[in-house]
């Protein structure tokens, strides 16, 4: 009997034009097409449910248009310190007696400070203890902060990098899209997983978001989770007071699915999470999501500041769906720890109809 052959690895060279192109397809070939890379690599009726815990609000010196936690909004949020180590646990103890997988926490920081990691990692630990899995977002990272929080057991670090390359400098100016490669980088390279994606609907075009997935999918390895936001418009924040009163600046729902589709076609084995905004989408719509690739959600009622659906919505909406959570291990987490011959899931045959 010959030995078992490595599994391919997603290809990594897609191009703009070929990404705008799965944009413009018809909606329901676009739809149809994702929906089977997506079974082709994914149990098509589970739904990873992570939770999101704000340890550290407000008080963030970078200027992000959308965020309400930055120090130039207007938007009533209370600096905070970092929260208690045994309070941070409990809450995770919480979410997994709620059947959540993943811990998530968020630290409203440009970077973290030497002084503040000795608490990180006990955190991180703590979760791991639990049989958890952790997942942290500090803001950019010095490679040896990477390292302490891969030593601790860190399985996840979020940097999503927003949107695209072209119009970064107008959401935010105190950093550069560089600058989030290269935290992304000292992350890859300390061997945590990778969890990076962007916000939608924050005036954007089409092109800004082929732009945006055509970052991640041509890292040189896709990110294991890839979260697609729709911005939620904040009273106080740049984008939010631009935007609040704009029905036509929410992004138009199909267009929303058709993101979703495109980042599941591109980055087959990655996990699509829808985030922020889902509390404002239609059942019909988050169910579109889910045949299109989607493949995990945040639970609970606030996603750090911003408000989400609610763990009896989700709960309700699974069941009318048929939906279960996930229990078992991500597909990229897998295969980026495994030795592979090199070769590449083709997308384009992927995502080709029969």
């Amino acid at each position: 009997m010959s030995a078992a052959q490595p599994r391919p690895e997603p290809r990594t060279d897609w191009t703009r034009a070929e990404i705008a192109a799965l944009f413009d397809l018809p909606f329901t070939e676009l739809i149809f097409r994702a929906a089977g890379v997506h079974r082709a690599h994914h149990a098509p009726a589970e739904i990873q449910l992570c939770t999101l815990l704000s340890i550290k609000t407000g008080g963030c010196v970078e200027d992000c248009g959308y965020c309400a936690q930055s120090v130039f909004a207007d938007a009533g949020v209370k600096a905070t310190k970092l929260m208690d180590v045994r309070e941070v646990l409990q809450s995770a103890a919480r979410a997994k007696d709620a059947g959540s997988q993943r811990f998530c926490m968020g630290a409203a920081w440009r970077n973290p400070k030497d002084r503040d990691m000795p608490a990180i990692v006990e955190i991180v630990k703590g979760i791991a203890a639990m049989g958890m899995e952790s997942c942290m977002t500090l803001g950019m990272l010095t490679p040896s902060q990477a390292g302490r929080l891969a030593d601790a057991g860190l399985d996840y670090y979020n940097h999503n990098i927003d949107t695209s390359p072209e119009r970064y400098s107008e959401v935010i100016t105190t950093r550069t899209m560089d600058d989030r490669l290269e935290t992304l980088c000292h992350v890859r390279s300390a061997g945590i997983n990778v969890c990076s994606g962007g916000i939608v609907g924050m005036g954007e075009t089409r092109a800004d978001r082929v732009g945006f997935i055509h970052t991640l999918a041509t890292l040189p390895r896709h990110p294991e989770s890839v979260p697609v936001n729709a911005l939620v418009p904040v009273r106080g924040t740049v984008l939010g007071n631009m935007l609040a009163d704009t029905p036509l600046a929410k992004i138009d729902d199909i267009e929303f699915v058709r993101t979703v589709a495109v980042a599941r076609i591109t980055m087959p084995l990655s996990m699509v999470r829808l985030s922020a905004g889902r509390e404002s989408m239609s059942d019909a719509t988050q169910a579109l999501c889910f045949l299109a690739g989607a493949n995990s959600i945040f639970t609970g009622d606030t996603l750090l500041t911003a408000p989400n659906a609610g763990d009896d919505a989700d709960a309700a909406l699974m069941e009318r769906l048929g939906m279960t959570p996930m229990q078992g291990e991500e597909p990229l987490a897998k295969i980026n720890g495994a030795k592979t011959n090199g070769a590449k899931i083709d997308g384009r045959a992927l995502a080709a109809a029969e």
